[in-house]
């Protein structure tokens, strides 16, 4: 594996390569809250031995990428994985996203059909447009309010998150609570990468910033709403996730029409990790069906 950082959008993200460009797509693998690159170690190596160029990437604001001052909205963030598409030395790829990076990839691939070849959802569906900003339609849905809505007050979270041990007992009970089905996934050594990236003072105010634009998002995308993704594309589900549940995804065909399905059993929320084999074995029968150039 090759650690770099790729220059895209005026700022730096860092970046774990493995393989070689041999004529298939470029893999792109994005993230959820709170990871990082680091979460796709098991899947860098068997994508690379398979014949692909994969890249994870700490997403803009996380780890070891550059954390401006600005909006952390879809339309900014997606701008910078735009560019890193051809920095990379490829015209397309395949985008990959779990949780947070699920949600990037699907708009996307409306945003930028020209750079994409496919798109591998782990966890996070194509969800609908709702009927009006999400974070206000939580605040009049959920009493008491949902983390989501918890995580708007800017400083709030940050403080909250610095009680105890700080980002150690936060990661602790992300990485081994009850959204998590095989905690033997995350021993003690896999617990300190992330509690290295998350430790500095100020580390998770802009992976906050992303839940913090959500209602700006959905004014920034109202006109994709009506776009159907066309390439192919892979959902791979979790059936013990409690957060994002395989029952989430039903009616994805309306507006991603050339779709597979896969749900891993016996898995929770952070599938790439807890079941590393079978999401790595999802994603190359897939990735075998897309069309190389």
């Amino acid at each position: 594996m090759r650690e770099r950082y790729a220059t895209t959008n005026g700022i730096r993200l860092f970046t774990v390569e493995d393989g070689e460009d041999s004529g298939g797509p470029l893999v792109l693998l994005l993230h959820g809250f709170p990871e990082l690159a680091y979460s796709w170690r098991h899947q860098l190596g068997p994508l690379a031995a398979a014949g692909y160029h994969a890249a994870a990437v700490d997403l803009p604001g996380y780890g070891r990428s550059d954390k401006p001052d600005v909006a952390y909205d879809i339309e900014w963030v997606n701008a910078c994985l735009a560019g890193m598409i051809p920095e990379l030395g490829h015209d397309r790829a395949v985008v990959v996203g779990h949780d947070w990076g699920g949600l990037l990839v699907w708009t996307f691939a409306r945003r930028y059909p020209e750079l994409t070849a496919g798109v591998i959802g782990v966890n996070t569906p194509d969800l609908p447009r709702p009927p009006m900003p999400p974070v206000q339609l939580m605040r009049q849905v959920f009493d008491p309010p949902v983390y989501i809505v918890q995580l708007q007050d800017r400083g709030v979270a940050e403080w909250v998150l610095s009680w105890g041990r700080g980002a150690r007992d936060f990661l602790e009970l992300m990485f081994r609570s009850e959204v998590t089905r095989r905690a033997d996934a995350f021993p003690d050594e896999v617990i300190d990468v992330y509690v290295q990236a998350f430790s500095p003072v100020g580390a998770f105010t802009p992976p906050i910033e992303y839940y913090r634009n959500l209602d700006r998002n959905w004014e920034l995308t109202a006109d994709l709403a009506d776009v159907r993704i066309e390439v192919p594309c892979l959902m791979i589900s979790a059936a013990d996730d409690p957060v994002l549940s395989p029952a989430m995804s039903i009616g994805m065909e309306e507006r991603v029409p050339n779709l597979r399905r896969v749900v891993i059993d016996d898995c929770g929320h952070w599938t790439q990790q807890e079941r590393p084999a079978e999401t790595t074995a999802a994603m190359l029968d897939y990735l075998s069906t897309v069309e190389a150039w």
